[in-house]
């Protein structure tokens, strides 16, 4: 899918080649806003991307830009029947103000529809302050999970229509 954005980036799905380069956008992002990787548990999935993800009937995409990096990515990950969660999405800080993170969200839930669950749920830090506005904008409404993620203090749920 080209984004069509004048970065000429686009969006393709992610493999377990990937990992490394998912990786260090969401350590480089995480440490930008001043919050903590952790690679043995929040972050184990993105050791293998395709078990985690694909092999659970979800998807995980990634952004590439006109260079082949990766400057972005979305993981649709599959909670239980019918409801999903959106996870890692993140986008390289060059790449912000550009209309990327819609171009991500909006492929998130395109994909959610088409793997066919009715709501989508996320967890996320209040520091991410312009990932939140994005979510809100979409019709992504504050609720009160079980448990969130260390580093995570709000989470949002979308039903799907």
């Amino acid at each position: 899918m080209n984004t069509g954005a004048s970065t000429h980036a686009h969006i393709r799905p992610a493999t377990n080649t990937h990992a490394p380069a998912v990786k260090a956008l969401v350590f480089g992002v995480l440490s930008e806003y001043g919050l903590n990787f952790d690679p043995t548990s929040t972050d184990a999935d993105l050791d293998d991307l395709e078990g985690h993800y694909t092999a659970r009937g979800g998807s995980f995409s990634v952004l590439e830009g006109p260079d082949g990096s990766i400057i972005g990515s979305v993981g649709i990950y599959t909670v239980s029947p019918g409801v999903c969660e959106l996870r890692k999405m993140y986008l390289h800080s060059k790449y912000r103000g550009h209309g990327l993170g819609k171009v991500l969200l909006q492929h998130g839930l395109a994909e959610a529809r088409r793997l066919g669950f009715h709501q989508v749920v996320l967890e996320t830090a209040s520091v991410l302050k312009e990932a939140i506005q994005l979510y809100q904008r979409y019709g992504f409404r504050p609720y009160q999970p079980d448990h969130l993620a260390a580093r995570c203090d709000q989470a949002y749920c979308l039903d799907l229509e």
